[in-house]
C-alpha cells in the first residue's frame, strides 16, 4: 500500500494514519472476497482495485468541502465506492450509501462492521424512494446515471447550500448540454489518478437560485 500512502500525501494532500491504511487494505480484501461470490466489481486484481477504486475515490477529496461533521450521500454506491473510502479518509463525516441491490448493501454493511466505521450507514432503496431524516451537504455518485437523471433524482436530498458531485470519465459534453437550467455547473476539474490511464472528471453542480 506504499503507492496509496504516497499518492494520498503527494497528490491529494491527505495524510493517512496507520489505522486508515489498514482499513483500506481490509476493505480491498473484503471487496475482492465478496466479488468472487457476488460479482460486486469486475476488477479482481489487487493492483487495479487500488487504482480504479481506492485512488479513484480519494482523488475527489481535494475538490470536496473540508468542514467537519458533513453529511454525505453516495448515490448508487455499489461496492461501497466512493462512500467507504471517503468514510475512512474522513472519519469526522457521516456517510450514507444508498443502492437498490440488497447484496451490495449487505456487503457495505458487513465491510463497515469489519472496518469499525461508525460513521457509515447503508440503505437498500431506489434513490427516488429514499426518505432521509435530514438533507446532505454532499451528494456524490460514480457511474450512476447521466447528469440530468442524477440531478432530477437526487437534488431533493441536498441541503440549501449543498452540492452534487458526479464522478465521470471523459468530459461529458453531451450530458452537460442536456442538464436542466435550474442546475448550475460550478466546476468540472480533471482529476489525476496515479496508475490509471484514463480520463477522469468531477462535475460539481448546485441548484440555481
Amino acid at each position: 500500500m506504499e503507492s496509496l500512502v504516497h499518492a494520498a500525501q503527494q497528490l491529494f494532500g491527505i495524510h493517512l494514519t496507520g489505522r486508515q491504511v489498514l482499513a483500506f487494505i481490509t476493505f480491498e480484501n473484503e471487496l475482492l472476497a465478496w466479488s468472487e461470490k457476488f460479482n460486486l466489481t469486475a476488477i479482481r486484481e489487487p493492483e487495479r482495485m487500488l487504482t480504479h477504486h481506492l485512488l479513484d475515490a480519494l482523488a475527489v477529496l481535494p475538490q470536496l468541502p473540508t468542514a467537519s461533521g458533513l453529511r454525505v450521500l453516495d448515490v448508487g454506491s455499489g461496492g461501497g465506492v466512493p462512500g467507504i473510502p471517503l468514510a475512512i479518509a474522513r472519519p469526522d463525516w457521516h456517510v450514507t450509501m444508498v443502492d437498490a441491490s440488497q447484496k451490495k448493501v449487505a456487503f457495505q454493511t458487513q465491510a463497515a462492521i469489519e472496518l469499525g466505521l461508525g460513521n457509515v450507514v447503508s440503505q437498500a432503496a431506489r434513490i427516488e424512494d429514499y426518505a432521509p431524516p435530514l438533507p446532505f451537504a454532499i451528494v456524490i455518485a460514480r457511474a450512476f446515471s447521466d447528469l440530468a437523471s442524477l440531478a432530477a433524482l437526487a437534488a431533493r436530498h441536498l441541503a440549501p447550500d449543498g452540492r452534487m458531485y458526479a464522478m465521470k470519465g471523459a468530459y461529458p459534453l453531451d450530458e452537460l448540454a442536456a442538464l436542466p437550467k435550474q442546475f448550475k455547473v460550478v466546476a468540472a476539474p480533471a482529476l489525476r489518478v496515479p496508475g490509471l490511464d484514463a480520463e477522469r472528471h468531477l462535475i460539481v453542480m448546485e441548484l440555481s437560485e
